[in-house]
């Protein structure tokens, strides 16, 4: 008898020093996470503090255990190189940072130091050419920088110094063609970049300077100021403003004849103000303003005819005010406000019957102000508050009255205000803020039916998810 209890509490004791050595494994805190990047062995770099004297580098997460590492001090000493913009191009992650010397430069990592290396100089001196905006095209990884001799021009590289150049000088003399929002279609990179002639405008390159040209002068006496290009199949659409329509929605296929307003949604001068431009299924969904339903949810496929309001959620002239539209499959989920359950989840098939509140989170009038909403697989995850637990971490799937809490990060009803969702390795990893405002990344399973913290003392169960389950203890995210 007295063997069998003895053996139980070695038992016990060998579970708790299993559980202490995870935790001890975990490593430092991470605050104030920057831009994720998972590489295709399912590290997650990001850009953190770890409050150890080393400022904002760069830092490996192993999301089997937890573990982290300082992947390279870049910038020894406490003020950090700041790594941002990291995109993952041909299994290695693609950055500016700054060393301390060289200002903030291009620089690439495969997730270990010996291949965290500077990829050019392309501004020499303590300046730095900024790079940003960067975006895979052809055999190449494209994006915005200054040399400080054309200003911000359009550059491509193939990870090497010797391959990193200029594209095109669009508008010589600083500040630049100042190119922007680049946008792979088909065998072409449309953007939106300035020059002395035209003004800013629709742009388009194929990676060589001949190659580089304006599509059309949309606007002829200014700016049509392109934005929001967004890709549903071979069509680019985006907003502009032609001097005469008032900004509106727009489609290319990279020619000026296949450049053209596509409906005028609201008549005149005045403009609809399309924002929230995404694609699902073959349709581009969209928030407007027509004058007469007030900012409603639409939808086009490219023709006039078929551009439409989808459903008239708050009815009147009223704002439903849709917002975060994020493609589920054919459907979009979206933030929106009928008028009688304050800002919730919804979701819509593009018919009116099937446009409908997708969860009252927040019961009655009150806002559960959903948003941060993010494309996980055949799942949706966001950011909502009950009313009750604050901003924390919920998913739907889409069906009718599904909404589930996920994860309950910070006990109270203050809330962990939740974003930056990414899976990595059947994890999910997001920014979170403390009680004092401070951020830190978070790092958690990610079970089917989950109900929260199980040492929040407020495991929540959302509406109809009966058998939750209770994440890891808070204490194991990456604070």
């Amino acid at each position: 008898m007295r063997a069998s209890l003895w053996c139980r509490r070695l038992a016990a004791l060998a579970a708790g020093a299993a559980v202490l050595h995870a935790a001890a494994q975990a490593g430092p805190a991470l605050h104030h996470p920057g831009g994720m990047a998972t590489l295709p062995d399912g590290t997650l770099l990001l850009a953190a503090d770890a409050g150890d004297g080393h400022g904002t580098e760069l830092w490996a997460v192993d999301a089997r255990d937890g573990s982290r590492r300082l992947v390279r001090d870049i910038r020894p000493g406490p003020l950090g190189a700041h790594p941002s913009g990291l995109t993952l191009w041909r299994g290695q992650a693609y950055f500016a940072a700054d060393d301390g010397q060289h200002g903030l430069e291009l620089w690439r990592s495969d997730g270990t130091e010996a291949g965290t290396t500077r990829v050019a100089d392309l501004r020499p001196g303590p300046e730095g050419s900024l790079p940003n905006g960067f975006v895979a095209f052809g055999d190449a990884l494209y994006f915005s920088a200054d040399d400080g001799r054309h200003g911000f021009e359009l550059w491509r590289t193939q990870g090497t110094a010797e391959t990193t150049s200029l594209v095109a000088d669009i508008h010589p003399g600083a500040p630049g063609g100042l190119p922007r929002q680049l946008t792979v279609l088909g065998g072409a990179l449309l953007f939106s970049a300035s020059d002395a002639e035209g003004g800013t405008e629709l742009w388009r390159s194929d990676g060589t300077a001949a190659g580089t040209r304006r599509v059309r002068d949309i606007r002829a006496d200014g700016d049509a100021n392109p934005e929001q290009l967004t890709r549903v199949g071979d069509t680019l659409f985006f907003t502009a403003d032609d001097g005469r329509h008032g900004r509106e929605l727009w489609r290319s296929d990279g020619t000026a004849a296949g450049t053209q307003l596509v409906r005028d949604i609201r008549p005149g001068r005045d403009s609809a103000q399309p924002r929230h431009l995404v694609q699902a299924g073959r349709w581009l969904w969209f928030a407007a303003d027509d004058g007469r339903h007030g900012i409603e949810l639409w939808r086009s496929d490219g023709s006039a005819e078929g551009t439409a309001l989808v459903a008239d959620i708050r009815p009147g002239p009223a704002n439903a005010l849709p917002s975060h539209l994020t493609a589920l499959g054919e459907q979009v989920v979206f933030a929106a406000y009928d008028g009688v359950h304050g800002v919730e989840p919804w979701i819509s098939d593009g018919t009116v019957a099937g446009t409908r509140l997708l969860a009252d989170i927040h019961a009655g009038p009150g806002h559960s102000n959903a948003w941060a909403f993010t494309r996980l697989g055949e799942r949706i995850v966001f950011a909502a508050d009950d009313g009750r637990l604050g901003m924390e971490v919920w998913q739907t799937r889409g069906a009718p009255g599904d909404a589930q809490l996920l994860r309950d990060e910070r006990a109270g009803a203050a809330g962990a205000f939740p974003r930056g969702f990414v899976a990595v390795d059947g994890r999910l990893a997001f920014v979170a803020e403390a009680a004092d405002g401070a951020t830190y990344l978070a790092l958690d399973g990610v079970p089917a039916r989950n109900c929260g913290s199980a040492d929040s003392g407020t495991v929540g169960k959302a509406p109809g998810a009966a058998g939750c389950v209770a994440s890891a203890p808070s204490s194991w995210a990456t604070r």
